[in-house]
């Protein structure tokens, strides 16, 4: 099986399984990497973009959003809208999967994590302070950021003949690396609805010891804020002539 759509799927899988995993190392009790930092999170998740943009490209996805806010910002340069809801649909349903693997990774660490919070933290993000409209914002602003950034790397000015093979994962994954050290503070840079929304679900369904609520009322922030960020990072790539 091979295609656009399985490369999606496989991509988003290890984007969370190596993401949220990351965060369950970190938070969850008597772990090896318990305590170990925001540092080792936002390196994590960083080189977890790497790898699955990479799983991605080589399970049959050429454009490897793993994203839905990349895979609007494409939709509106490029004008074709017919791969925004099978992307969709395969980049949720595989972060849904590798949020599954990441409680089957940890489960014997649920239950000797007192904190429900740190348990809900695996899964999704949560701001620092919580202020609708500011954790808004900085959603829209970040993910603006991650997309112009990002498709800068194509940009003919750069390389007349774009990237060399190989390259575009590495650049992707250092952006996710420095957005997470230095604009990640206020709501954990979600920058993905695929990457906050499917795992919080998995939290919702699956049996966790004393797990709590799953913090619905935050929801559509870390969905909204990076959709929002694509549509006006489409405009200023257009309004630029970055690409």
């Amino acid at each position: 099986m091979h295609g656009p759509l399985v490369g999606e799927f496989m991509g988003t899988l290890v984007l969370i399984l190596l993401g949220d995993g990351v965060v369950a190392n970190v938070l969850l009790k008597r772990t090896k990497g318990e305590n170990s930092g925001w540092i080792v999170i936002a390196t994590a998740w960083g080189m977890a973009v790497v790898a699955g943009i990479c799983t991605a490209v080589a399970s049959g996805s050429p454009v490897a959003h793993i994203n839905p806010a990349v895979t609007l910002a494409a939709a509106f340069l490029s004008g074709n809208w017919s791969n925004v809801l099978p992307f969709w649909a395969a980049q949720f349903l595989g972060a849904f999967v590798g949020a599954i693997l990441v409680w089957l990774v940890y489960l014997p660490h649920w239950k000797e994590t007192p904190d429900p919070g740190a348990k809900l933290g695996v899964f999704c993000t949560a701001p620092a302070i919580r202020n609708f409209p500011a954790n808004l914002l900085c959603e829209v602003i970040v993910t603006t950021c991650l997309i112009v950034a990002g498709f800068s790397f194509g940009s003919k000015s750069l390389g007349p003949t774009g990237l060399a093979p190989g390259f575009s994962p590495w650049f992707w994954g250092v952006l996710v690396w420095v957005i997470g050290l230095s604009l990640g503070g206020p709501t954990g840079y979600a920058i993905n609805p695929a990457r906050d929304f499917s795992p919080r679900v998995a939290h919702a369904v699956l049996p966790i010891s004393a797990k709590g609520g799953s913090d619905w009322r935050y929801a559509p922030v870390p969905i909204v804020g990076p959709l929002i960020g694509a549509a006006l990072a489409a405009l200023i790539i257009k309004v630029v002539g970055i690409i």
